[in-house]
């Protein structure tokens, strides 16, 4: 009787605290500001599409040597409340999201491994996540790449492929991709990785490398670099999310643009 009291009582603690944090600090779904959701079923399906190739969307991969880009698989498309659930776990401290957004890592590695298996020979691949700068790391308290790579260990692991986590990048001093052009981000990103000491010798090792958002791609291009520079050998890239192209975009408001003038008409 006593414990069910006591059970009953801590419930009720629990339920006043919660709605006590809600009214300090509201929650609010990410990708569509639902309130007192941390993320409702609409936004999470938009985590739940079927991973697709990207690479012939991403300008700074095209080699122009006739050699085909790095292939790149991407869970979803870098808008809309994608785009709103990534910004929220990476800088707005919603640390809430991480299952979510690993398990979705965890889904892909297990799709590029079916594509892998059997391509691959009995050496384990070293799955790279792409390092974040050391402030970037403090202010989420965490290494997120870090986490998106673990996941997609687990899941080549369950589509048969061995993986391991090889955290073999170093970023050196760069500022913030945030704002700036193709032409910008390859600039900044010229020479930003490097090999940790260690880990220099990538003679026949099969490499996967893991990020969060691709762009330009000018991230993963210096990373495939430094990596085949050392006698590695890149298979292709997971990323949680893919910017639309541009001609892909503009299409978009060319097909919204003409649904509203049809609008307009009738």
């Amino acid at each position: 009787m006593r414990s069910d009291a006591g059970r009953a009582l801590g419930a009720i603690v629990v339920t006043w605290v919660r709605d006590l944090a809600r009214l300090v600090v509201p929650v609010e779904c990410p990708g569509c500001g639902r309130h007192d959701e941390t993320l409702c079923d609409t936004c999470a399906g938009s985590l739940n599409q079927p991973v697709r190739r990207c690479e012939a969307d991403v300008p700074r991969l095209d080699r122009m040597d006739r050699i085909a880009p790095l292939p790149v698989w991407a869970v979803a498309g870098y808008s809309g409340a994608v785009r709103g659930i990534v910004v929220a776990w990476k800088d707005r401290g919603r640390a809430d999201l991480t299952p979510v957004v690993v398990a979705s890592a965890q889904r892909a590695g297990r799709a590029v491994g079916a594509r892998l298996r059997g391509g691959v020979g009995p050496d384990p691949v070293d799955v790279v996540p792409v390092p974040s700068s050391l402030a970037a790391r403090r202010r989420r308290g965490a290494d997120l790449v870090g986490l998106l790579a673990a996941g997609v260990v687990r899941g080549l692991g369950d589509a048969g492929v061995g993986a391991d986590l090889a955290p073999v990048l170093r970023r050196r001093s760069a500022r913030d991709q945030v704002g700036l052009g193709a032409r910008a981000r390859g600039r900044n990103t010229s020479g930003s990785f490097a090999l940790r000491r260690t880990h220099a010798d990538r003679a026949g090792r099969l490499h996967l490398l893991v990020d969060d958002v691709v762009t330009t791609g000018s991230t993963l291009a210096v990373c495939e670099r430094e990596i085949t520079s050392r006698g590695g050998l890149v298979l292709g890239a997971v990323v949680l999310a893919a910017t639309p192209a541009p001609q892909a975009s503009r299409r978009d408001r060319d097909v919204a643009g003409s649904e509203e003038s049809t609008k307009e008409e009738r």
